[in-house]
C-alpha cells in the first residue's frame, strides 16, 4: 500500500522538506535543520503540517456516558468549547490511545487521536458503543491541522484571520479552549488554544480543501515575525525538553497512566474501564514508573538502551532520548524500576555505562 499524502504534501516538496514515510502518511522530518527550526520555535514561530492525526466526532445522547466509561478523565468536567486530555484504558488499565477531547455541545465531541491509532481506536470504541445512544464518524482523512507554535503565534494568527474578515479576540482563547467558526474564505475553521511543543500556539482544524490558503496566509502575515516550516524532528525535541509522552515510546497498552506519572488525566469518582486496576496502583503503588533523566556524561540516549545498577543489573529502559539542543545535553524518559528511583544508575551506551541525573519534568523552564 502507498503511504497517504497530506493537503500540504506538495508545499513541503517545493519548500525542498526531507520527507520520510511515518505510519501510513508521507511527512515532512525537516526543513532547515532539527536545530534551526526547534530554537525558531521557541524564540519566533513554526507551522508544523499535522495532518496525520486522527479526527473523530462522538454524536448521541449518551455521547457524555459513553466517553466518561472509555476515557479516564471526567468528561463531565467539560464545558462548550473546552478540550480536555485523556486517555482510552483497557480493561487491564493499559493505554489503548491518548488524546484531546473537544466538547462542541453536549451531544457532540471531536475526539483527536494518534495518526497509527486511527483504526484501532475506531475499533475499541465501536465495540463498546453497542449498549450507548451514539454514532462514531472518522473524517480524518477530510481534515487538515497546521500547528502554529511559538511566542510569536498569536500575532501571525491575529492579522490572518483579520484579513479574512474575522473578528476574534485571541487575547481570549485560554489554554485548551477553541473558537469554532465558518468563513467564506476558509470554510468551517477549529481554531485551539493547543500543542505539543511547550512554546505555546495554537493548532487549526479545517478542510483540506482549505489548507494551503491558510498556509500561505500565515506564512504571508508571518514573515516579519520569523515563520518558519517545521518537521516532525523538530516536533519530537520540542516535545522531549517538556516531557511530554510519544503514544508508541512512552505509552502503550502495557504500561498505566499511573506508571507513565499521567494521575492528573485519572479521576477515580467515576466508573471507567480498568478503573480497578488503575485505582490499586494508586493505593498500593506499582513495580515500574516513567522517570526523566539526563546524562552526566557527553553522550545521546536512544530507545531501548538499558538503565542498570551499581552491579550492572537491568534495572530500566529508555522510552524516548535526544541530545536537547536548549539544554545541549543528553535527556531521555525510562521506565525503571521504583526501587531504584533516585539511586545511583548508569545508562548503558554500546558497553558504556553514563552516569543519569534524575530530573523533574520539563526540562526545559522558560526564562
Amino acid at each position: 500500500m502507498d503511504n497517504l499524502k497530506t493537503s500540504l504534501y506538495q508545499k513541503h516538496k517545493d519548500l525542498g522538506a526531507k520527507i520520510v514515510p511515518f505510519g501510513k502518511y508521507l511527512m515532512p522530518l525537516f526543513y532547515s535543520g532539527v536545530k534551526d527550526e526547534h530554537f525558531n520555535t521557541r524564540n519566533n514561530a513554526s507551522v508544523f503540517d499535522v495532518s496525520h492525526m486522527g479526527c473523530v466526532t462522538v454524536k448521541g445522547d449518551d455521547a457524555a456516558v459513553f466517553l466518561n466509561y472509555i476515557t479516564s478523565n471526567n468528561v463531565n468536567k467539560l464545558y462548550d468549547s473546552k478540550i480536555q486530555y485523556s486517555c482510552f484504558l483497557n480493561h487491564k488499565g493499559g493505554i489503548v490511545d491518548d488524546l484531546l477531547i473537544y466538547m462542541i455541545s453536549a451531544n457532540e465531541y471531536l475526539l483527536v487521536i494518534n495518526s497509527n491509532n486511527i483504526d484501532k481506536d475506531i475499533s475499541f470504541m465501536d465495540h463498546y458503543s453497542s449498549n450507548y445512544e451514539v454514532k462514531i464518524k472518522d473524517f480524518s482523512s477530510q481534515i487538515s491541522i497546521m500547528a502554529l507554535q511559538g511566542p510569536n503565534s498569536k500575532y501571525i494568527l491575529n492579522q490572518f484571520l483579520n484579513s479574512c474578515n474575522l473578528e476574534i479576540d485571541l487575547n481570549k482563547l485560554n489554554y485548551y479552549h477553541f473558537y469554532k467558526f465558518k468563513n467564506k474564505l476558509i470554510g468551517d475553521v477549529i481554531v485551539s488554544s493547543t500543542g505539543y511543543t511547550g512554546a505555546g500556539g495554537f493548532e487549526i482544524y479545517v478542510d483540506n480543501n482549505y489548507s494551503n490558503i491558510i498556509w500561505d496566509g500565515l506564512f504571508s502575515k508571518g514573515e516579519e515575525y520569523g515563520l518558519k516550516p517545521a518537521g516532525l524532528a523538530a516536533r519530537d525535541t520540542l516535545r522531549l525538553e517538556m516531557g511530554f509522552c510519544l503514544y508508541g515510546n512512552d505509552i502503550n497498552e502495557n504500561c498505566t497512566p499511573v506508571e507513565a506519572n499521567l494521575n492528573f488525566i485519572i479521576d477515580l469518582n467515576k466508573d471507567f474501564l480498568g478503573k480497578d486496576i488503575v485505582h490499586n496502583q494508586i493505593s498500593n503503588g506499582c513495580e515500574k514508573k516513567l522517570i526523566a533523566f539526563s546524562l552526566s556524561e557527553k553522550g545521546i540516549p536512544r530507545k531501548g538502551y538499558n538503565i542498570l545498577d551499581e552491579e550492572d543489573k537491568v534495572i530500566g529502559e529508555v522510552t524516548s532520548g535526544t541530545m536537547s539542543p536548549s539544554l545541549s545535553k543528553g535527556i531521555g524518559l525510562a521506565y525503571i524500576d521504583v526501587n531504584f528511583i533516585n539511586k545511583k544508575c548508569f545508562l548503558d551506551i554500546r558497553g558504556k555505562k553514563n552516569m543519569i541525573i534524575f530530573e523533574k519534568l520539563p526540562f526545559y523552564k522558560k526564562k
